[in-house]
């Protein structure tokens, strides 16, 4: 469709949404005939009535009607492709890619990219979940613009990396585990004759390396949802983000096991997260921008006790 049939359609839209031709000029800023003769055009080019004008006001056929909702994605979609054009032409990206590991909360991220939504419309936001080591790969492999990430090390020096906020992790198991039980504090040896659910990684990069296993006996999961409802279930015990299961702490679904091996009420050291992207890899404007509140606000966030 060529641009003077384009503006056809749009004096179409506008004649429905304001009632009339006259109202629709006086809208435009366009003389009535103006808008008249385009609305002719269009029905000539289309073969069809698109106005019943016998009346004082002009009504929509049935084909009026039908073509109505279509007509209005068409124009919505043309002024999506010429935002987005524009700004791609004024250095913005088509394309946004973020990668987010499980463990981090997901509430400060949501409202961020609400905002992000909002500000970069035409900017297409691309979110993965990946867990530990598949994580972090993305990342340094140039397939995601943003990593929100955790335990890097040396192996990621390629990284800038900006630190966001601890996660509270916790061992946890449904109140009818064997664990649950025991009075505190359970002893380690204890906990490691039962199955311990872990968390696994799908990529090269972690490959070998364990944190926080202590049992003998283990299934790995790539999935936290699936690893949470196993626990929930009572199929094991293990380490799970507090802001994922305070509610199930506080309605009894599951209970936290204080094993002897730390110190205090059971509790896992904090694990440390990172907002990274690759250094010699600038980031675009809307890129920056996810990146700059996020550093602010996520901080924010759990200082406020919302993670």
């Amino acid at each position: 469709m060529n641009g003077q049939a384009l503006e056809y359609v749009r004096l179409f839209v506008a004649v429905v949404d304001n009632g009339g031709f006259a109202p629709a000029a006086r809208k435009l800023d366009r003389a009535q005939s103006v808008v008249t003769y385009g609305v002719q055009k269009l029905e000539e080019q289309l073969g069809l009535d698109l106005f019943d004008r016998s009346g004082y006001r002009p009504v929509l056929t049935l084909a009026g009607q039908a073509l109505l909702p279509r007509a209005r994605r068409l124009l919505e979609e043309t002024n999506a492709f010429d935002v987005m054009a524009r700004g791609i032409a004024g250095g913005l990206e088509a394309e946004v890619a973020l990668v987010v590991d499980p463990l981090f909360p997901m509430a400060p991220l949501v409202m961020q990219l609400r905002d992000f939504e909002q500000l970069y419309p035409s900017v297409q936001a691309r979110v993965f979940v990946e867990s530990l080591g598949a994580a972090t790969s993305m990342v340094l492999e140039g397939q995601v613009d943003l990593g929100l990430l955790i335990y890097l090390d040396a192996r990621a020096l390629e990284l800038e990396q900006s630190h966001l906020v601890p996660i509270e992790l916790l061992l946890v198991a449904a109140p009818s585990h064997p664990l649950a039980q025991i009075a505190a504090p359970i002893p380690l040896e204890r906990a490691r004759e039962e199955l311990q659910l872990v968390l696994s990684d799908r990529s090269d990069f972690s490959r070998g390396v364990d944190r926080g296993v202590l049992s003998t006996r283990t299934w790995r999961l790539s999935d936290l949802g699936a690893k949470h409802a196993l626990l929930r279930a009572g199929l094991g015990w293990g380490s799970m983000p507090r802001h994922m299961v305070q509610d199930d702490l506080d309605r009894g679904n599951l209970v936290q096991l204080p094993l002897d091996y730390w110190e205090g009420d059971g509790s896992l050291p904090r694990v440390p997260t990172v907002a990274a992207h690759r250094k010699d890899r600038a980031l675009g404007p809307a890129a920056r921008w996810l990146l700059e509140r996020l550093k602010r606000q996520v901080p924010q966030c759990a200082e406020a006790g919302h993670i």
